[in-house]
């Protein structure tokens, strides 16, 4: 007789929390309610029914990626962002609530051209378009797989008549200007990349994490290129590391933009430098 989808998801819970997942009751939860096919709200309540044969082997089969230290979003095949949901492979770097603060940030500007440098997934550009239905945006990536990503993340979100994605080193293979300018470059320095968490390390793109020395690369190239296609007063938005506030806003004020500022994420880390075009 099958166990019920409660029993299962207690020992799934169990299982992760054995292998050292610090976040193993909302994974079991997760990838309990994508083996059956249903929403985490449909499963809550589904608890005390019998989980079929086929659903509990593929639960076990999911537990044991997890386990394995690859992340939900890249099991699942997707993550929940601002208001929507995106598809993840492992071409794109996953996105983290952290980036949110980003979005918030791009929202409070007035814009109807936005670029967004190394777009990934897209979810970047696609949140910010999805709330500004006037608006039109470029996504850039140096990866052809991530741009695929992209491009089915836009064709899912309906938005694929607004957005344009290019194949471009940051400013490379971009044309004309725009109001606003977003990145969540890579920003980890080499040293530090022992150190992240490994579904992290192991599991996101490397250059989507990193430049390979010393975490500022991305932004030295985005301050050399910035004026050229900022309108006049327009806004640049990106993420950093919690500790480069001070080398991204010097990088920015040699690059001759105005009005520089840093905000904090929920947790009050540095998060985001904000400037604009004189």
């Amino acid at each position: 007789m099958s166990r019920t989808y409660g029993a299962a998801m207690g020992d799934g819970r169990a299982l992760l929390a054995q292998a050292g997942i610090a976040t193993a009751d909302r994974d079991a939860l997760r990838l309990l309610a994508h083996a059956a096919g249903w929403d985490v709200g449909r499963l809550s309540i589904e608890l005390g029914q019998a989980i079929p044969p086929d659903t509990d082997t593929q639960f076990q089969q999911l537990l044991a990626q997890r386990a394995a230290g690859r992340p939900v979003a890249k099991i699942t095949g997707w993550r929940d962002f601002w208001a929507g949901r995106f598809r993840v492979t492992d071409d794109v770097l996953d996105p983290r609530p952290d980036t949110e603060t980003l979005v918030e940030a791009a929202l409070a500007r007035p814009f109807l051209r936005v670029l967004d440098l190394g777009t990934g997934t897209g979810c970047i550009v696609l949140s910010l378009l999805a709330e500004r239905p006037g608006a039109t945006g470029v996504g850039c990536d140096i990866s052809a797989a991530a741009l695929d990503v992209a491009r089915a993340n836009a064709a899912d979100h309906g938005l694929t008549a607004r957005v344009t994605f290019v194949h471009s080193d940051w400013f490379s293979d971009i044309e004309g200007q725009f109001d606003l300018v977003v990145s969540n470059p890579p920003y980890i320095a080499l040293a530090e990349m022992p150190d992240l968490a490994v579904e992290v390390r192991n599991h996101d793109p490397f250059g989507a994490l990193s430049d390979g020395g010393d975490g500022l690369g991305a932004y030295r190239s985005i301050a050399a290129g910035i004026i050229r296609v900022l309108r006049p007063s327009g806004a640049l938005i990106v993420e950093i590391g919690p500790s480069q506030a001070g080398a991204v806003v010097e990088l920015f004020q040699q690059a001759g933009l105005t009005e520089i500022a840093v905000l904090p994420d929920l947790d009050g880390r540095d998060r985001v430098v904000c400037a604009k075009a004189p």
